[in-house]
């Protein structure tokens, strides 16, 4: 084939790849197999690995590629990138539309979309090819993040249809609620919500790690003058143009009371849609309008974000503690000034870790808004610093432990601050705790300060040792009767023999979590064979990847980790195969909540994965069953909300007979 064929045999492969990558990451459809289409993209690397001269920018082998960039570069925009301001109300879009209404009198109707949580970003296009992508930054000068917008399937390299030869248009990167579902799973930390990941991964110097994000995008609007008349027509030329929109959620609302039919709807529905959203965005369609209504302050009077209402409360951040973890991660806590949201008592609200701190510019003493939505940890989601009396002190990140004093660590491609010193007091304290925990030992009786009272008597230095306690080790302390001696000391004795996934959770191994240890006690039947199992070998076992298996092999290459093993197995302390009874619950998916009479709801969860079936923490539409029992939280409503069969304790004995 001579090289006139090839260039012409690149162009049709470039060609052929891009129609079916914007199909599927665009559309959502599929007209050929992934394995087909990854056949096209590897003769298309291959060709253009061996004739360079025909590499062109907008080729899909080009999404991923540069060195890690040492900086961001500067880049300053044409026209000033504006954010909407905030409604949270009925009241409040009465008041938006009466001040513009006074501004121009005029007839309108409203576009809506479903406001997307993520991170602003601006394309510019010359000639069909993209040739620039920037954060949002100050309005008028944001950071050039072109190799890493690049790395997002659903912006276009090359524009379809006709397009013009100057383009800017403007939206959002995101990632979808599965994605952010993927990587926060078995996480020992995991990111604070989908917004924060995705900020951060556009972010990333290397642009192998955004990649690895799978980060997706709502492109929203086009900031060159096509001629485009309204709101709605700029959505249909950015479909044209080959971008991905949220057109088919979005909605022309003749009224306000058609904006909040349009509102209510997300707010009752917005667990159904695919990414986060907070609300939506309210623009007057007509862009003439809009335009002549002009900007006030560093937002358009045109346009506000209808948001939605969170469970909040606002308090004063007393104090920041830094929380010690198991595997030595450092998390920043806020204590709070004691206050009550929605019948519950909030004392503490997770920082997650000091880039929240900074994102947020909160510093001691100032007033927050804190919110539990979704009835989940409690969470920072404002400062007041206008509120401020001069006396508020900034956070400073500590430099070494606060239990043992060891310098912390931060690995290269990681948020948290770590101590490394494994015999750490606090670290240890978490690992006795996640031992005893009732997903690993369940020993009961044993609390945080019954822990903490054995290690600092020196009666146990590794979990293992609690084995070989006897009632006349814990009498002589404190609080200790002998009944509650005797009661401890026969806990601790009879989860000698506990089941294999059970004992691999136990070893506190960083990122393995409950289900990763059952896929892990499905594939192996000793601790040796984990141990000796290659990256590869863990990778092949579905919710394994390489974060988790080189959590594995680092831990298996340990010499103290070798040793507490043989100190268990020294101890007595054994672990037998769960034997799989029958296929019936085979791919069944359940989620257990409030308290059941005959079966604790470890056994319960015993006996589904016994059965083949599969043990998740979270309500979502891919749960088949809720097994109730009294007392059930949110998960019940959740549950109620997406459709999921409900069943309880009886129905559920029934099941699993």
């Amino acid at each position: 084939m001579n090289e006139k064929n090839i260039q012409k045999r690149i162009e049709k492969l470039r060609e052929l790849i891009n129609y079916h990558r914007h199909l599927y990451h665009t559309e959502d459809k599929e007209e050929i197999s992934p394995e087909a289409l990854d056949s096209l993209k590897k003769e298309l690397f291959d060709l253009e690995e061996k004739y360079p001269q025909f590499v062109t920018k907008d080729s899909p082998t080009q999404r991923i590629g540069g060195k890690p960039l040492e900086y961001f570069e500067k880049v300053k925009r044409e026209n000033v990138m504006y954010s909407f301001n905030d409604a949270f109300s009925r009241e409040d879009m009465d008041n938006w539309e009466k001040r513009n209404q006074k501004l121009l009198l005029a007839d309108y109707s409203y576009y809506c979309e479903p406001k997307l949580d993520g991170l602003a970003i601006e394309l510019v296009y010359e000639n069909g090819i993209l040739v620039l992508g920037s954060t949002r930054g100050d309005g008028l000068v944001g950071e050039n993040v072109t190799q890493n917008i690049k790395t997002i399937e659903s912006i276009p390299l090359k524009l379809k249809g006709d397009y013009p030869q100057h383009l800017i248009v403007r939206g959002e990167a995101i990632i979808s609620k599965k994605e952010f579902e993927r990587i926060n799973k078995d996480k020992d930390i995991p990111y604070a919500n989908a917004r924060n990941l995705a900020a951060g991964s556009i972010r990333q110097l290397d642009p192998n790690v955004t990649a690895q994000r799978k980060l997706d995008a709502n492109i929203y609007s086009i900031v060159t003058d096509l001629g485009q008349k309204t709101h709605q027509e700029e959505h249909c030329l950015l479909e044209s143009f080959g971008f991905k929109t949220t057109n088919k959620y979005n909605k022309l609302c003749r009224n306000m009371d058609e904006v909040f039919d349009l509102y209510s709807y997300w707010q009752d529905h917005r667990e159904k849609f695919p990414y986060e959203i907070d609300g939506l965005v309210v623009l007057i369609n007509d862009n003439n309008i809009f335009h002549q209504l002009g900007i006030v302050g560093k937002a358009p009077r045109g346009a506000i974000a209808l948001k939605f209402p969170l469970k909040e409360a606002t308090t004063i951040v007393e104090d920041i503690k830094i929380q010690v973890g198991r595997t030595g991660a450092m998390t920043p806590v806020a204590i709070l000034k004691p206050v009550n949201i929605n019948g519950v008592t909030i004392t503490r609200a997770t920082l997650h870790n000091q880039e929240e701190i900074e994102r947020l510019g909160l510093k001691i003493g100032d007033t927050v808004v804190v919110g539990r939505a979704g009835d989940v940890i409690p969470e920072i989601s404002k400062v007041f610093p206008e509120l401020r009396t001069g006396k508020e002190k900034a956070f400073k990140m500590i430099s070494s432990c606060p239990s043992c004093g060891s310098n912390l660590v931060k690995k290269k491609d990681e948020v948290v601050w770590r101590c490394p010193n494994t015999k750490c007091f606090k670290r240890k304290i978490g690992w006795f705790k996640h031992f005893v925990s009732r997903g690993a030992f369940n020993i009961e009786g044993i609390g945080p300060k019954a822990l903490e009272k054995f290690i600092e008597e020196g009666l146990v230095s590794i979990p293992s040792d609690l084995f070989e306690l006897k009632e006349g080790d814990i009498l002589p302390l404190e609080r200790f009767a002998q009944k509650s001696a005797q009661k401890i000391i026969e806990n601790i004795q009879k989860r000698k023999n506990i089941p294999f996934s059970k004992f691999i959770y136990s070893l506190g191994i960083r990122n393995v979590g409950q289900k990763t240890s059952h896929s892990l006690a499905k594939r192996f039947k000793t601790i040796e064979e984990i141990k000796n199992a290659s990256r590869e070998e863990l990778e092949s076992i579905n919710d394994i990847g390489p974060v988790v298996s080189e959590s594995i092999v680092e831990w298996s290459s340990k010499k103290e980790n070798e040793f507490f093993l043989n100190e268990l197995k020294n101890k007595g302390v054994r672990y037998f195969l769960e034997e799989q009874k029958s296929n019936k619950l085979s791919g069944k998916k359940f989620v257990i909540t409030g308290t059941m009479k005959e079966l604790s709801r470890e056994l319960a969860k015993e006996k589904i994965v016994s059965l083949g079936g599969e043990v998740y923490s979270a309500v979502s539409k891919n749960i088949d069953y809720l097994v109730v029992g009294e007392n059930p939280g949110s998960k019940y409503n959740k549950a109620i909300e997406l459709g999921v069969k409900i069943i309880n304790e009886d129905d559920f004995l029934k099941m699993i007979k």
